[in-house]
């Protein structure tokens, strides 16, 4: 079942926490996905599976939502050709940002969820 007030909560931080940690270099956007996942899991409980389902929702709301703010973004700056190239980047970053997210976050959101239960 999934909560959805921990996969709000979780898909801000899994904006917010990349973008913090990622000053450290690459490592430090998987440690912000990765710590984002530990707090739904924490916040969800209910064991490793519970925990990593609703961690790995959060973790693709938040990569669908970037891509979308990169088609904004190239169309605002490039016309009708940055829409199209952002579009075309966009759709490269979900299928990557979804895979990167359900793999770090359900694992951090598994142990979050084993920690509280």
């Amino acid at each position: 079942m999934v909560n959805w007030g921990a996969v709000v909560i979780g898909f801000i931080l899994s904006i917010i926490l990349p973008a913090l940690f990622g000053f450290a270099g690459p490592i430090g956007f998987y440690f912000g996905l990765f710590v984002a996942g530990l707090i739904v899991g924490l916040m969800v409980g209910g064991g490793v599976l519970n925990g990593a389902w609703n961690a790995a929702v959060a973790g693709a709301f938040g990569g669908i939502v970037l891509a979308v703010l990169i088609v904004i973004g190239g169309a605002l700056f490039a016309g009708i050709a940055g829409f199209l190239t952002g579009l075309a980047a966009g759709i490269i970053l979900v299928i990557v940002s979804i895979i990167q997210s359900l793999i770090l976050m359900g694992i951090g959101g598994g142990i979050g969820g084993a920690i509280k239960s």
